[in-house]
């Protein structure tokens, strides 16, 4: 797993991730993409032996607030829902490094600053 930072670059998890993934998140939230308060962008965050660490990256978007309250509640969220597929995403992201995904899980969302939000995604590999 030695070159995982060269698979999970930014632009290789736009692909995997597309940005238009928000829009279409919000739409189906709300009925219209507009009403979206944030961004989100799959970042890496790095490995071990035995796992890939990524996170959600809740960016704000101009115009728009980031409260705590708007994010707190996404990790149960992106666990069901259908239009972003964590899990199928966890094991396409797996498969990358010809590795088998073994469990995955979100963590709590953590405030980094008032324009940046993230969700902790972490992958177990075997």
């Amino acid at each position: 797993m030695t070159n995982a930072d060269q698979i999970f670059t930014p632009a290789s998890l736009d692909e995997i991730f597309p940005p238009s993934i928000t829009d279409a998140f919000f739409e189906a939230l709300f009925g219209d993409a507009e009403d979206g308060a944030y961004d989100i962008r799959l970042r890496f965050e790095g490995h071990s032996q035995e796992e890939l660490r990524f996170a959600f990256h809740l960016l704000q978007r101009p115009g728009m607030c980031l409260v705590c309250n708007l994010t707190y509640g996404l990790p149960q969220v992106f666990t069901r829902h259908p239009l972003l597929g964590v899990g199928k995403l966890a094991q396409s992201l797996a498969e990358r490094i010809n590795a088998s995904m073994a469990s995955w899980a979100l963590g709590s969302t953590r405030e980094i600053s008032r324009s940046l939000h993230v969700i902790p995604f972490t992958i177990k590999v075997v």
